[in-house]
């Protein structure tokens, strides 16, 4: 992957864009999947673990060093326990508000101040480094359709595939039997977390429909 350095949020964050329409459109705009992204990538650190389907922190201490993802780290320790699924949404917005003032300071998107009604603040954003995530999403697509065999798919790359593919970001166009392989090779180094990646799923998928439902 191009984009190295960047999180599993930041990166869903990126591939909800149409690169043809730089503007962020209504998929750029949903929480839910990046939400999800920053969950998975603390359980893939080992930050959060899974407790009879309660998201529960390994410890009050550690962070990472990322803004998002230890702030999302601090509002899990802070608030009454709750399944995956719920932190899916719950003040969601807060996780994905972050990750858009974090590529912006990376110079992937673009803030542009506005007032709605010529009386209240606003902020609209929009995609600066298009051909990066051009990229990005024909690698993904890539992941998800093959022809790249899955034991030679790193961990990070799977769970994003996966994700990507609950959030309906490249259509129906992944096999239920290749989805399972993926999410197995996102697991492969970390204990609990192929329950984990599918609780997500669901939740990401359920929140896709309700999107898409007039």
């Amino acid at each position: 992957m191009p984009n190295g350095p960047l999180t599993l949020p930041a990166r869903l964050c990126l591939l909800a864009w149409d690169t043809a329409r730089p503007a962020a459109g209504s998929t750029a705009h949903r929480p839910g999947p990046v939400r999800a992204g920053a969950l998975a990538e603390l359980a893939r650190r080992g930050l959060l673990t899974d407790d009879d389907g309660i998201v529960t922190p390994a410890d009050l201490d550690t962070g990472t060093g990322d803004a998002v993802l230890d702030g999302l780290l601090e509002l899990v320790r802070e608030s009454c326990p709750h399944p995956w699924r719920t932190w899916v949404t719950l003040r969601a917005r807060v996780t994905l508000d972050a990750v858009r003032e974090q590529l912006v300071a990376d110079g992937y998107l673009r803030a542009e101040k506005r007032r709605v009604l010529g009386v209240f603040p606003s902020v609209e954003y929009a995609l600066e480094r298009r051909a990066a995530v051009e990229v990005l999403r024909e690698e993904t697509r890539q992941v998800l359709r093959g022809p790249l065999p899955v034991a030679g798919i790193s961990e990070r790359d799977a769970a994003l595939a996966v994700l990507a593919a609950a959030a309906g970001l490249f259509g129906d166009s992944t096999p239920g039997r290749r989805a399972e392989e993926l999410t197995g090779r996102a697991a492969a180094a970390t204990p609990g977390l192929r329950g984990i990646l599918r609780e997500l799923s669901t939740a990401v998928t359920a929140g896709a429909a309700v999107a898409a439902s007039p």
